[in-house]
C-alpha cells in the first residue's frame, strides 16, 4: 500500500468563474467567460457562470467543508475583473475584501492558501483591446499581480501565475472552443508568447510585494504524448513542441525550442518576441504545477485517410494544434470518464519522471487531477461514486510510483472540491467530490470525499 511522506501537501482545487457566481456584484465587471457563456450556442444547455456554485455567498460553508476534509491546502483562483474592474487602474475594495476573507478563513482553519492569479477570466475590456495576442495584456497582468501581492502577499502560501496557458492560447484563440472564441492561429501563437511573458513579469511583481517565504509557481497542463508506433516519432515531437515545450522552454530554460519556430514558420515569423522577453519569462520558481487527466496518442497522418482528431479538447471550427497538420490524434482504448477521456494513470508516472529527468532541480506538485462521472443520487441520498474513487486511487498510486523512482513531488490537489461550471460543457459534467444540487445549492459529500478525507488523514491509500 503506497504511503506518502508526512509533509506531503494534500489539497483540493477550484476556479473563480466556475464556482463563485455573483458575476455582476460589488463592482465586478465582465470577463471573457461572461461574454462567452452569454453568447447563444457556445455553452451546453445555455448554461452560464452567473450563479455557478454561489461560492461568493456561501464562503463560510465551503471553508468548513475544506476543514472537515482535513486538507492542508486549498487552491483557488482570483477573478481579475472582480479585484481590478476592466483590468486597469486601482484595486476594487469589495472584491479584494472577498479574497482577504477567503485567505483569512483558510488560515484560521490551518489551511494554506494557494492562489492562482489567472484561471482564464480575462477582463472583457482587455480582450476588446486585443487580448493575450496583444503585448499590453502581459503588462497589465504584471500590474494586476502587483496589486494582489500588495493586498494578499503577506498571507498567501503559494502563488500560481497562470492555469493551463495552453488552453488560454490554443482553445481560446485557435480552435475557438473556449473564450474568447477566436480562430486565428497567428494570434494564438502571439498569445502563447504574451502568456509566457506575463508569467515572468508577474513573478517579478510578486517577488517584490509578497512575503519573502511565499512560493512561486505556474500550472501547466502538460500533454504526455505517445506515438502509436516507432514510426510516429516526428508526430510526437511536433505535438510535444506546441503543447509542452512552447511553455517549458521559455519559462524554465529561457528560450523557445527551435523546432517549434520552424514547425510554425508558415503561420508566423515570431517577430512579437522582443529582445529580453525570453529572459523575462524565465524566472526562478519554487515548484512546477502539473495538471493531468489522461495521455495523448498520436501518429503520422498519411494525408489520404480520414484524419483522426480525438485530442479530448472538443471539435472546433479550427484545430488548436498549430504546426501539427500532418499529425493524427488517435482515440485511445477505454475505460473512459464522462468527458470521453481514457483512464490511464501510467501516463502520469511517465510524465513526472520526464520532468524529473529534464528538470531535476524543479519540484512538482499535482495541481489538478480528477474525473467526471454521472454521479446519480442513490435511494439513500448518497452519491456512491466508486468510479471516481478508483480513478483517484489509480492516479495517486501513479504519483507514488514516480516518487519511488526519484521524482520530487510535493503535493496533490484533487479536481474539484465541488461540482461546478465546466466551461463549454456547462453543468453537464460533474468533477466534484462534493455534489452541488443545481436547484438548492445544497452540498452533499460523495463517497469520494469521505475516501479522500481518510487518505489525507493517514497518508495511505485504502
Amino acid at each position: 500500500m503506497p504511503a506518502f511522506p508526512e509533509n506531503f501537501l494534500w489539497g483540493t482545487a477550484t476556479a473563480a468563474y466556475q464556482v463563485e457566481g455573483a458575476w455582476n456584484e460589488d463592482g465586478r465587471t465582465p470577463s471573457i467567460w461572461d461574454t462567452f457563456s452569454h453568447t447563444p450556442g457556445l455553452v451546453a444547455n445555455g448554461d452560464t457562470g452567473d450563479v455557478a456554485c454561489d461560492h461568493y455567498h456561501r464562503l463560510e460553508e465551503d471553508l468548513d467543508t475544506l476543514a472537515a476534509l482535513g486538507v492542508g491546502a486549498y487552491r483557488f483562483s482570483i477573478s481579475w475583473p472582480r479585484v481590478q474592474p476592466g483590468g486597469r487602474g486601482p484595486a476594487n475594495g469589495p472584491g479584494v475584501a472577498f479574497y482577504s476573507r477567503l485567505v483569512d478563513g483558510l488560515l484560521a482553519r490551518d489551511i494554506s492558501p494557494v492562489a492562482t492569479l489567472y484561471h482564464w477570466d480575462l477582463p472583457q475590456e482587455l480582450e476588446d483591446a486585443g487580448g493575450w495576442p496583444h503585448r499590453d495584456t502581459a503588462l497589465r497582468f504584471a500590474d494586476y499581480a502587483r496589486l494582489m501581492g500588495d493586498a494578499l502577499g503577506d498571507r498567501v502560501h503559494t502563488w500560481i501565475t497562470l492555469n493551463e496557458p495552453w488552453c488560454s492560447a490554443y482553445l481560446g484563440y485557435a480552435s475557438g472552443v473556449h473564450a474568447p472564441a477566436r480562430t486565428e492561429p497567428a494570434a494564438a501563437l502571439a498569445a502563447v508568447h504574451h502568456l509566457n511573458l506575463g508569467h515572468g513579469l508577474a513573478v517579478q511583481a510578486l517577488r517584490s510585494t509578497a512575503a519573502k517565504d511565499a512560493r512561486m509557481s505556474v500550472t501547466l497542463n502538460l500533454h504526455h504524448v505517445r506515438g502509436v508506433s516507432e514510426a510516429d516519432g516526428d508526430a510526437v515531437r511536433r505535438a510535444d513542441a506546441v503543447a509542452n515545450r512552447a511553455f517549458l522552454g521559455p519559462m524554465l530554460e529561457g528560450a523557445y525550442p527551435r523546432d517549434l519556430i520552424e514547425d510554425t514558420a508558415s503561420v508566423t515569423d515570431w517577430s512579437f518576441v522582443r529582445d529580453g522577453d525570453e529572459a523575462a519569462a524565465c524566472q526562478p520558481l519554487d515548484v512546477l504545477g502539473v495538471n493531468y487527466y489522461n495521455p495523448t496518442l498520436v501518429r503520422q497522418w498519411d494525408g489520404a485517410s480520414l484524419r483522426e482528431t480525438a485530442d479530448g479538447h472538443q471539435d472546433g471550427a479550427a484545430s488548436p494544434w498549430i504546426g501539427c497538420e500532418n499529425v493524427e490524434f488517435v482515440r485511445q482504448p477505454g475505460p473512459y470518464t464522462e468527458m470521453g477521456w481514457n483512464i490511464d494513470e501510467t501516463g502520469l508516472t511517465e510524465l513526472l519522471l520526464r520532468l524529473h529527468r529534464d528538470y531535476p532541480a524543479m519540484p512538482t506538485m499535482i495541481t489538478e487531477n480528477g474525473a467526471a462521472f454521472p454521479d446519480p443520487v442513490d435511494a439513500d441520498g448518497r452519491v456512491h461514486d466508486e468510479d471516481r474513487v478508483d480513478y483517484l486511487r489509480r492516479h495517486l498510486t501513479a504519483v507514488a510510483a514516480a516518487m519511488e523512482a526519484g521524482a520530487d513531488v510535493r503535493g496533490y490537489f484533487v479536481w474539484s472540491l465541488m461540482d461546478n461550471f465546466e466551461w463549454a460543457h456547462g453543468y453537464a459534467k460533474r468533477f466534484g467530490i462534493v455534489r452541488v444540487d443545481r436547484d438548492t445549492m445544497e452540498r452533499t459529500w460523495k463517497d469520494s470525499a469521505h475516501w479522500y478525507r481518510d487518505v489525507v488523514a493517514t497518508g495511505k491509500l485504502a
